[in-house]
C-alpha cells in the first residue's frame, strides 16, 4: 500500500534539546495522568461526591485525560526520533480525537452551567430534571456531538488533493488545510460550521445560564452568594482559561506565516500542557468536598510514610 507520510516541522532546535523536551513533557504527561484520574478516583469512590455536579467534573476531567493521551504519546516518540512524520491517515485520525475532545470540553462546561442553573435558579425541581439519566444522556452527547461534526468534514479531507507534506506544528490540527491545493474551500466552511455549533454557540448558552445565576444570587443572601461563588467559579474559570487556548489555537492558524517558530512552538504547548494540568488544581483546591477528601488522601500518605 501507498501511504503517504506529513513532516511535522514544528520543532525547535530538537536536535540540541531532545532529551529535554522528552523529560519535560513526560513529567507534565505523568502529573496529567496521575493529577486528574487522582480527582476522578475520588469522586468514584465517595458516595457523598455522585451528584450530577461531581459527575460532569469526572467527565471532565476524563476529557482531559484521553484529550492528552491523544498527543503526547507520539509527542514524545517525535522527541527521541530522527524524523517527526506522521501518515496522513493518523493525521486526520489525530484531528479528529483533537478537536472532538476539544469541542466536547465546551458542552461539558455548557451541561455544567446548565446544572448550576437548575440547582440555584430552580431548587426545588432540581432532583426532578438532573436525574442521573439525565445527566448522563448529556455526558454521552457531550462526547458523540463533536464526533458526528468532524467525521463527514475529515472524511471529505481523506479524498483532497496534497500539494504540500509538511506541517508547521508539533501535532496536526486545524492548519493542515494549508497542505490542500488552491481552490478549495471545503476545509474553511467544515470549520466554520463546526466552530459555530460547536463552540459558539455552547458558550452564548454558557454566559445566559451564568447571566440568570447572577440575577438570582444578586437579589439573594450572603449564604447563598458565598454557595454560588465556591461552585460557579471553579467552571467560569476553566472556561476563560480554555477559551484564551483556543483562541491561542486559532491564532496560530490563521496567523501562521506571521508568527516565528519559537513563538507558535510555545503557543502550541501551552495549549496541550495547560487546561489538562489546571483543571484538576483548580476543581480539587476550590470545590469544597472534594477537598476534604483530597486532604484526608494527603493526610493518609503522609501518615503511612
Amino acid at each position: 500500500m501507498n501511504v503517504t507520510y506529513i513532516s511535522l516541522k514544528g520543532h525547535v532546535e530538537i536536535e540540541k534539546y531532545r532529551y529535554f523536551y522528552f523529560f519535560i513533557m513526560l513529567t507534565v504527561y505523568i502529573l496529567i495522568v496521575c493529577s486528574n484520574c487522582t480527582i476522578i478516583s475520588l469522586i468514584v469512590i465517595h458516595k457523598n461526591l455522585h451528584e450530577p455536579m461531581y459527575i460532569f467534573i469526572a467527565g471532565l476531567l476524563t476529557n482531559s485525560v484521553l484529550f492528552s493521551t491523544n498527543i503526547y504519546p507520539k509527542l514524545l516518540a517525535d522527541f527521541l526520533s530522527n524524523e517527526q512524520i506522521i501518515s496522513y491517515q493518523a493525521c486526520l485520525f489525530q484531528i479528529l480525537v483533537f478537536y472532538s475532545f476539544s469541542c466536547s470540553e465546551f458542552l461539558l462546561l455548557a451541561a455544567m452551567s446548565y446544572d448550576r442553573y437548575v440547582s440555584i435558579c430552580k431548587p426545588l425541581q432540581y432532583a426532578i430534571i438532573m436525574r442521573k439519566t439525565i445527566v448522563f444522556i448529556l455526558l454521552g452527547l457531550a462526547w458523540i456531538v463533536p464526533v458526528c461534526h468532524l467525521v463527514f468534514p475529515l472524511v471529505v479531507f481523506a479524498n483532497l488533493e496534497l500539494c504540500s507534506f509538511t506541517l508547521k506544528g508539533i501535532f496536526c490540527n486545524n492548519s493542515i488545510h494549508f497542505l490542500f491545493c488552491a481552490g478549495s474551500k471545503a476545509p474553511l466552511t467544515f470549520g466554520l460550521v463546526i466552530m459555530f455549533n460547536i463552540v459558539i454557540l455552547p458558550m452564548l448558552f454558557i454566559i445566559f445560564t451564568y447571566v440568570k445565576i447572577l440575577t438570582v444570587v444578586y437579589k439573594s443572601c450572603r449564604e447563598v452568594r458565598r454557595k454560588a461563588a465556591q461552585t460557579c467559579l471553579p467552571h467560569l474559570l476553566v472556561l476563560i482559561n480554555y477559551s484564551c487556548l483556543m483562541i491561542y489555537d486559532i491564532i496560530i492558524i490563521r496567523l501562521e506565516s506571521n508568527f516565528s517558530k519559537t513563538a507558535r512552538f510555545i503557543m502550541t504547548l501551552q495549549i496541550i500542557m495547560y487546561n489538562p494540568l489546571c483543571n484538576p488544581i483548580i476543581y480539587g483546591l476550590k470545590m469544597t468536598e472534594i477537598y476534604k477528601h483530597l486532604k484526608k488522601v494527603f493526610y493518609k500518605v503522609r501518615h503511612d510514610c
